[in-house]
């Protein structure tokens, strides 16, 4: 028998006259401008978005240091786009939507100052598919573009979000029987401890493509244990969706959009459908244990391994990742890459491909994926970021 949570959400269901009126929809470039969130690269939005991603490089944060730089400035990181537009809540009424991958790609940095406009395009979708996760499910594909104020391409994601009926994912319970929070012990959090502050940032020493082995490992990044204020963080840099507001300014919109909505059981506020990544009956409400993080935080963690590993003199081409399962808050992740393959384009840029994962405490890789980095040549003298100014 499915326990109900004491949360209510609108409660929809796969119905072909769900999945016809979205076909219709296939192609429409989506609105955008309320989901807007950091519009301009100052100062202080990409110092809050480096703190909401626990991102401690100081290209981002040091002014003084990125003068000394190639950049010239202080620039954001490459995911700081995310922070942009994170995605416009769409389509699908009353299904609960997953955020279940990413594949990215960067062709112009982002400096201090700069004004990004985002467009996004709903591509269509799939399914249904048969899951053991909620019985069938919907992949929804869309691609954000990010332009800056001189309407050059900064970069570009296609993203999959996974639908769902609410109560097939309850009576399904796949991740009903983990034990969360997860049972740390003394002695174990202060070893987790000591490996989020080994994390090594190669900063302004060049890592040369020659210097490089096939089969070399990146140093690992570690995650957590996941809390609340990670996650409240994580809002505050702007990874959430929709733009959060409080009071009227909140009601108005829940008035304007009731299903995006849902009354909390114990503080009677009506909260947004976002709370499920930090409150628990809302996760339940899902049909999961426990809340749970953000896809794009994952990623921006990803990326954080990947620049720490190349340096400030590396650049980014593509970075796709899987958002599989869930971390929930209590969980630790170990992000790891590996170099695969080392490669000359046929522009003459010197590349490497990096193999990536991401581990919880229960041996799961909650985030494989890849990456392509170009790397500064010692014999060529060249630089990626030339190509790119």
């Amino acid at each position: 028998m499915v326990m109900e949570p004491k949360a209510r959400m609108e409660e929809g269901r796969v119905t072909p006259e769900l999945i016809e009126e979205m076909r219709s929809k296939v192609g429409l470039k989506l609105r955008t401008q309320n989901a807007i969130f950091n519009e301009y690269a100052t100062k202080d939005n990409i110092r809050k978005f480096v703190d909401g991603i626990g991102d401690i490089n100081p290209l981002y944060r040091d002014e003084e240091y990125a003068k000394r730089t190639r950049y010239g400035c202080l620039v954001a990181p490459p995911s700081f786009v995310f922070s942009v537009l994170a995605g416009v809540q769409f389509g699908w009424r009353g299904l609960a939507g997953y955020h279940s991958a990413s594949e990215m790609e960067f062709f112009k940095p982002i400096k201090a100052g700069d004004k990004i406009t985002p467009e996004e395009t709903y591509l269509g979708f799939e399914g249904p598919k048969e899951s053991k996760f909620a019985e069938k499910t919907i992949f929804d594909y869309f691609e954000d573009k990010y332009f800056n104020q001189h309407g050059e391409l900064v970069a570009k994601v296609k993203r999959l979000v996974i639908r769902a009926e609410r109560r097939k994912t309850r009576e399904k319970g796949k991740y009903s029987k983990i034990q969360l929070p997860h049972p740390w012990t003394e002695e174990e959090l202060k070893q987790i401890e000591e490996e989020v502050l080994a994390e090594q940032i190669r900063g302004g020493e060049p890592r040369f493509w020659e210097d490089v082995q096939v089969g070399e490992e990146l140093p690992q990044l570690v995650k957590g244990p996941l809390g609340l204020t990670d996650m409240i963080a994580a809002v505050v840099a702007g990874l959430a969706p929709a733009r959060l507001a409080a009071h009227g300014a909140s009601l108005r919109e829940y008035r304007r959009k009731p299903a995006w909505t849902f009354r909390d059981p114990f503080s009677y506020a009506l909260e947004p459908i976002f709370a499920v990544h930090y409150n628990i009956e809302a996760a339940r409400a899902m049909g999961l244990p426990y809340p749970y993080d953000v896809g794009t935080q994952r990623h921006c963690w990803l990326i954080q391994l990947l620049t720490d590993w190349m340096g400030d003199d590396g650049w980014i081409i593509r970075c796709d990742a899987q958002y599989r399962r869930f971390v929930f808050l209590s969980d630790v992740v170990r992000i790891k890459g590996k170099v695969v393959k080392k490669f000359v384009t046929s522009e003459g840029e010197h590349c490497v491909k990096v193999e990536t994962h991401a581990f919880n405490q229960r041996g799961e890789d909650v985030m494989p994926g890849m990456a392509i980095i170009a790397l500064p040549s010692k014999e060529k003298n060249e630089w990626p970021l030339d190509r790119r100014r």
